[in-house]
């Protein structure tokens, strides 16, 4: 058995800034409203020519880039998304293609928010198996092209954006635990209603705009508050690290209350806690490695540092993994 860990990390975030202001002039909102309850000040929005692969292919290259590989090192990709190009086949192909990968194997993961953590547990059992040596690990979501810009209580939450991670053989850094779970039985409390065969296109899906993200914010804040520290004990538990030997905690960055609930529950000081959620907003998969790999390129975490992620989104699924860098 190989140790997995992560080898080089990356980001990308669109150019175009929509602040709380802006959408104060399209929704019945205020800055101080939204900044108050979520912690968001604004988020990015990507071009409307610009799609959930390329903004993956510019995270992963940076990702590639610091792992010191090269692309044709890479055997495999695996890309965690709601939003892909096409309902099928899967953004990552998309995404290999546009690398210059050929002949490799490459798929998605749709588990909405955790996404990235389910990628994890995967590539690192790849790794350790022996099976592959490098794996390209991507999140990327084009949030904005389902978000409803009538719905103030979902808009104002959603941004674009990708983050990417190489994981391969590491003899220092390694993927210490990864704990995975799901309730299907909640699917309704938010969720994509229209595009599959429930409810396939028609004129009567989109007069009632089912193919826009719907959300009941307040039961997925109540779950969220409940799900992401008890799969962190878990974690903690399998990893056989101790909160105080954490050096920095990455939470899925959907709401700064629960971001900073959980943190106190852990007795986390705000210095171990990453987040960036009031430049970004909520951009589902991708929020983790964006907040891991800007963090690493600031210099706050470093190599050898514990770091400690939780998760939680449709499915309902949630998640919670430890690393050392």
């Amino acid at each position: 058995m190989y140790k997995a860990g992560i080898l080089g990390t990356g980001y990308y975030l669109p150019e175009k800034v929509i602040t709380n202001f802006d959408l104060e002039k399209i929704v019945d909102t205020t800055d101080e409203w939204i900044r108050t309850r979520t912690g968001i000040e604004q988020r990015r929005q990507a071009a409307k020519n610009e799609y959930t692969s390329d903004m993956g292919v510019k995270a992963s290259q940076m990702a590639i880039k610091n792992a010191g590989i090269k692309i044709e090192d890479i055997d495999l990709v695996i890309t965690a998304t709601i939003t892909g190009d096409y309902p099928w086949p899967s953004t990552s192909t998309i995404i290999a293609n546009k690398l210059g990968l050929t002949d490799i194997p490459a798929f998605d993961i749709s588990a909405a928010c955790s996404g990235f953590i389910y990628g994890l547990k995967l590539a690192a059992s790849l790794i350790k198996s022996g099976d592959y040596r490098n794996i390209l690990l991507v999140a990327s979501e084009k949030l904005s092209a389902i978000t409803d810009w009538t719905d103030r209580n979902t808009c104002v939450l959603l941004g674009d954006g990708a983050g990417a991670v190489i994981i391969g053989r590491s003899d220092n850094g390694e993927i210490l635990s990864t704990v995975l779970h799901s309730d299907g039985s909640k699917i309704d409390l938010l969720f994509q209603p229209g595009g599959g065969c429930v409810n396939p296109a028609s004129e009567e899906t989109v007069k009632n705009r089912l193919h826009y993200l719907k959300m009941n914010g307040v039961e997925i804040f109540k779950l969220a508050v409940e799900k992401m520290p008890e799969v962190l004990e878990k974690a903690l538990m399998q990893a056989d690290i101790t909160p105080d030997q954490v050096d920095f905690v990455i939470f899925h960055q959907a709401n700064i209350r629960i971001i900073n609930s959980i943190a106190k529950r852990f007795n986390w000081p705000e210095e171990k806690n990453i987040v960036n959620i009031q430049k970004y907003g909520n951009t589902s998969a991708a929020t983790i490695p964006i907040a891991l790999a800007e963090a690493i390129e600031q210099g706050r975490i470093k190599k050898g540092n514990i770091i400690a992620l939780s998760a939680f989104g449709a499915g309902l699924t949630w998640a919670g993994a430890v690393l050392r860098l």
